[in-house]
């Protein structure tokens, strides 16, 4: 049986809560099915070795969320009650239930808009995945049998109608039965390609001091190139002049094309005109 609690969503003592439970919008992670985070991202910020930052896609969907439901209560004549509900080990934190709990809200404002990919799923009775997933946990804990979606812009709205899938709550509960001996053991999840793996050991912080002095000494050659060069284009008048084995020339350069503005390239597929993909590498410096 579900338990309901009195806690405002985003206060200190919510935030507590969920760092105890395993929570709907945290289960499309732990199955490996969220775009923007991984079972081991998850498992660092769970963990708190890493601090969940408010992006501000999220900070919107957040600012938006009042505006939103009373549009969709406008356009259903329903009354939906945030709420926040426990069963067992798992929570969910509702962004609207019917008195009677039958009929529970999920909202979500993207912050693109119509633009957004998840409008346009949503404008062809498409729930993502990752969504879906969030639904049918708090389908799990608050027991009802029927979700909307509600896709909101800021001015219109997309209702999607989400019905119970006990297969999917199934897959949640194993999963959390799974990633919980990451947790227990305090030991990371395999990673995925999306994953950065650390490295401690001898033999890469030497290669990587090694690297940063030879970045360096790079950074300080180019900035006193440039300032060379700009001495000599300074000293440069005619449209090309020599001497002492260095030229400087000037002429005209044509813009780039922005094929995106090209009438008649829209909507055609550029990938097949794509040429064949090669691996490339990027070191970069961490701040």
């Amino acid at each position: 049986m579900n338990a309901i609690l009195k806690l405002v969503q985003g206060s200190p003592e919510w935030h507590a809560h969920r760092a105890q439970y395993r929570n709907a919008s945290e289960s499309a992670a732990v199955m490996g099915a969220s775009p923007w985070m991984t079972p081991y991202q998850f498992w660092q910020i769970r963990t708190g070795r890493v601090e969940q930052t408010v992006t501000t896609a999220m900070q919107h969907g957040t600012d938006m969320e009042p505006r939103a439901r009373v549009a969709y209560e406008a356009q259903t004549g329903l009354i939906m009650q945030p709420l926040v509900l426990s069963e067992g080990d798992y929570s969910a934190s509702l962004d609207g239930i019917t008195l009677e709990g039958d009929l529970l809200l999920e909202v979500k404002c993207p912050y693109k808009g119509q633009s957004s990919a998840l409008w346009q799923s949503a404008s062809t009775g498409e729930v993502p995945e990752y969504y879906r997933i969030q639904i049918q946990h708090q389908l799990m804990v608050a027991g009802a049998a029927m979700a909307h979606l509600w896709v909101f812009d800021g001015t219109e709205g997309l209702l999607l109608e989400v019905g119970r899938d006990e297969i999917v709550m199934e897959a949640i509960r194993a999963a959390w039965d799974s990633f919980q001996q990451y947790l227990d053991n305090d030991t990371p999840p395999p990673l995925t390609v999306r994953d950065t793996a650390t490295r401690d050991d001898p033999v890469w912080k030497l290669a990587a001091v090694f690297y940063l002095n030879a970045k360096r000494k790079a950074e300080e050659a180019t900035a006193t190139l440039e300032t060379a060069r700009e001495r000599l284009v300074a000293l440069a008048s005619h449209p090309s002049e020599s001497g002492a084995g260095v030229t400087v020339t000037r002429f005209w350069k044509q813009g780039n094309v922005d094929y995106k503005r090209v009438p008649e390239l829209k909507g055609v597929d550029l990938d097949q005109y794509r040429g064949k993909g090669r691996e490339e590498v990027r070191v970069t410096i961490v701040k």
